[in-house]
């Protein structure tokens, strides 16, 4: 079959966009795998699947696949790059989409400047939500990696994230502990770590691990979980700058209870063709 598809990035954390509401289109583990190789195939971080609603007071159903072939809940720069995709394509003359994801609904909004805000849900700190082997408390949990102990938050955002906080963000660090926590046996269905280095209550330098991907040069979910994270620990005020790799993204959390909204950028890179 010839798969037509768009490349798109949202700082930089780049995807694969697929409408599979003006046609039937269905993958599978190895297709996924064989389209994400960056020297064979087309290359991405993850695959987005535009599919038609499930429920008539949605808009759209969208899933998200990793490069490996695993389906996830949620992705923060990837619902950015939904809501540019659906417009661009003629799928929605709305500014305000209603989407169903497979953890749940999100409500995305375009803006007049082109920017994208996202409704991201109300994050939660059980560590059953995530799963995360561990009894529910407040703060930080300490969690054994390779004889360090690292202090450690766990966050559901619609997937989950361990979040570190660190005076200085170092390659090394981030490749090799990333990995270890991300298959961590506290983290049964894995995890993605976000290393924060926070450089005052409104700006944060952020580097995140992704499950079935490894490091990206942005994770909006990663963001969101580290920002959130941030302000229950008192670091950061209620309105954020967190500085990837990519680029910045705009993170607003009024505590218990809110949701989160994230805002930034989506880009088309371009379209194509390929046998699947």
């Amino acid at each position: 079959m010839l798969l037509k598809f768009t490349k798109m990035h949202g700082l930089g954390n780049d995807f694969v966009v697929v409408d599979a509401v003006s046609r039937k289109v269905f993958f599978n583990k190895p297709q996924i795998e064989r389209l994400s190789d960056r020297h064979t195939g087309i290359g991405f971080d993850q695959l987005l699947v535009v599919e038609p609603p499930t429920h008539p007071d949605m808009d759209f159903r969208y899933r998200i696949y990793n490069s490996d072939g695993s389906e996830v809940e949620h992705c923060g720069n990837g619902a950015r790059c939904f809501a540019k995709f659906v417009i661009d394509r003629g799928l929605t003359i709305k500014r305000i989409i209603n989407v169903e994801t497979k953890r749940g609904v999100i409500q995305l909004r375009v803006q007049d400047d082109g920017l994208v805000a996202v409704d991201m849900g109300t994050p939660s700190f059980e560590p059953k939500d995530l799963p995360f082997m561990a009894e529910p408390k407040s703060g930080l949990y300490d969690l054994d990696v390779a004889d360090e102990t690292y202090a450690m938050t766990p966050v559901s955002v619609g997937n989950p994230h361990a979040v570190i906080k660190v005076d200085t963000l170092l390659d090394e660090q981030v490749a090799r502990v990333g990995a270890l926590i991300e298959c961590h046996e506290r983290f049964p269905n894995k995890v993605n770590v976000g290393f924060m280095q926070v450089l005052n209550e409104a700006e944060i330098n952020l580097r995140v691990y992704e499950r079935g991907v490894g490091e990206t040069q942005a994770c909006g979910t990663g963001a969101c979980a580290a920002v959130v994270a941030g302000i229950r620990h008192g670091w950061l005020s209620n309105e954020v700058t967190a500085h990837l790799r990519g680029g910045d993204l705009r993170i607003e959390w009024q505590g218990e209870g809110s949701p989160i909204i994230m805002t930034g950028s989506a880009e088309k890179v371009f379209e194509g063709q390929i046998y699947l």
